[in-house]
């Protein structure tokens, strides 16, 4: 029986292998985010609490990959124009009066339910940048006309992700970019999008390293001294635009700090602490770990169940399940790609590659920040992190490639009916 077929005698549809790639991951997540969510254990009182909580949230997110994987991917293209709408909207209400959280306003409330605007915006910028490639592709390739298109929406959408989140804002720009090849968006027209992003990236960089104070040098000086610095920063005209770089400039020089520190001069409890017992975890992981619930870290370092969750998957599962998450994205990606090269359209291949890549690029960026690859970035691992709509909205993802997976019409289908057509004839 073909893997993209409906199962008989069940109600899964759609590729198999996603499924239980699917379900593994939450598996891992189940597991991980229980163990490592000692410390909001602790605080609520209730040591249950925390994964209850992230279980009802992978049961409503199930619950929408379900709903998503019903929907025939040619209705997709009617939800585009909505969701970019709603997106925009989001992304400006969420600078207005959005809430803040651990230094970061990425967060709105509507009818008591807390969401982020950006994650939505994702699957938005992803779902317009699709359809505008399928709609203009030619024998050739892309219509050259393609690449203004998108970078016109993309416009709208990725500076105000950047205001807050600037790893969400440089990771949603290269899942787009690789959209545009695979797309087949003119090489020439893609070297001069490097050229002019490089520019802005260096601008970008060169305003934060002059704008941003770093933290780290400003604690060393005196009390009165980082106040009159800070309100230095408050007084300045580009606070609005750049009041998250004191949190990116510490974070870059802090990568980029490579002198060599005694064990006993870490501060694992001061602005080292997050790196410190990341890499903690990993060095006392060994080959197979201290095995599942039996983390020590987990009660040190920040954000153990979300941004720093695959150190603690390190530290009690070991080499051996540090591998195993790793390879599950892996085949996420690589069976993505055989079910796109299958379909006869652009649009459900390209949309599936989309939302593919963005999981994926996403857990690649975690899991490079917890082995010390990269600078700190933020971002959750898709699928495992304990989450609110990143959780939610990763399922519907999932729910998109489902649904693309059984109701897209593939070329063996097609050479079928052709088949058929002729021997009528």
């Amino acid at each position: 029986m073909n893997t993209e077929e409906k199962v008989e005698g069940t109600r899964f549809k759609g590729d198999m292998v996603i499924w239980i790639v699917f379900f593994l991951l939450c598996i891992v997540s189940i597991i991980e985010v229980f163990s490592s969510s000692s410390g909001l254990a602790s605080k609520s009182g209730n040591f249950l609490k925390p994964i209850m909580k992230h279980c009802w949230l992978l049961v409503v997110g199930v619950i929408a990959m379900i709903c998503t994987m019903n929907i025939k991917c040619k209705y997709f293209k009617v939800i585009t124009p909505f969701a970019l709408l709603f997106s925009f909207i989001g992304l400006i209400a969420v600078l207005c009066l959005g809430e803040t959280t651990n230094g970061s306003q990425r967060w709105l409330s509507l009818l008591g339910v807390q969401f982020q605007p950006s994650e939505i915006a994702k699957g938005a910028l992803i779902l317009a940048t699709v359809q505008i490639l399928s709609a203009m592709q030619t024998p050739n390739g892309a219509d050259k006309r393609a690449m203004r298109y998108i970078l016109i929406v993309c416009a709208f959408i990725i500076p105000l992700i950047m205001l807050e989140n600037l790893s969400t804002a440089a990771l949603l720009g290269l899942v787009v970019l690789l959209l545009m090849f695979i797309g087949k968006v003119p090489l020439a027209q893609l070297g001069k999008l490097l050229g002019a992003v490089m520019i802005v990236i260096l601008f970008v960089l060169g305003m934060v390293m002059v704008v941003g104070k770093d933290k780290t040098a400003v604690a060393a000086n005196d009390k009165n001294n980082m106040t009159e610095q800070v309100e230095k920063i408050k007084e300045s005209s580009f606070d609005k635009i750049f009041h998250r770089a004191d949190t990116w400039k510490s974070r870059m020089v802090h990568f980029l700090d490579h002198k060599q520190v005694a064990p006993e001069d870490v501060d694992i409890n001061g602005k080292d602490m997050q790196t410190a017992h990341s890499k903690i975890a990993i060095v006392s992981s060994n080959l197979v770990g201290k095995g599942p619930g039996n983390s020590v870290e987990r009660d040190f370092l920040p954000q153990a169940f979300s941004d720093f969750i695959y150190a603690i998957i390190i530290e009690e599962t070991g080499i051996v399940g540090a591998f195993i998450v790793c390879f599950l994205y892996i085949i996420l990606l690589f069976r993505t790609a055989t079910i796109a090269n299958r379909c006869v359209n652009t649009f459900p291949a390209l949309l599936i590659m989309g939302f593919s890549l963005l999981l994926v690029i996403q857990a690649m960026f975690n899991m490079a920040v917890a082995v010390g690859l990269v600078p700190v970035t933020g971002q959750p691992l898709p699928l495992i992190s304990k989450g609110g709509t990143s959780t939610i909205v990763n399922c519907v993802y999932i729910g998109v490639i489902l649904s693309v997976s059984y109701s897209a019409k593939k070329k063996d289908e097609a050479d079928k009916e052709d088949a058929l057509e002729t021997i009528t004839e």
